[in-house]
């Protein structure tokens, strides 16, 4: 059996508060902003997220400058399998594929 990738059946974007979907399965998920900046699928931030050796002056630094409210700037769908999203801390590289969405999203309240 082939495995069905997720479709969100509604996309609603709150640019200073979340992003919310309904996926077709009836699942709801909703993602703070913090949350899905933090999680940024690209490359940087991954490699930012990787569990390092840590010695007793290393930090662990998050993906964004959080100095200022968080808020989307600008969102749009890539295609028919994600979501690209550019961040008010100039951070524009994440595009959040909707598998990946699904992956991360937080248990439903």
């Amino acid at each position: 059996m082939i495995a069905v990738p997720p479709i969100p059946a509604k996309l609603d974007i709150k640019r200073d508060k979340h992003v919310e979907i309904l996926w077709k399965d009836g699942v709801r998920s909703v993602y703070p902003l913090s949350y899905l900046r933090s999680m940024c699928p690209c490359a940087m931030c991954k490699e930012i997220r990787q569990p390092q050796v840590k010695t007793k002056t290393s930090l662990n630094i998050l993906p964004g400058n959080y100095s200022n409210p968080l808020t989307i700037v600008h969102a749009q769908l890539v295609g028919n399998y994600a979501l690209q999203i550019d961040w008010s801390d100039e951070h524009t590289t994440g595009i959040y594929s909707f598998e990946y969405l699904r992956e991360i999203a937080p248990p439903e309240s």
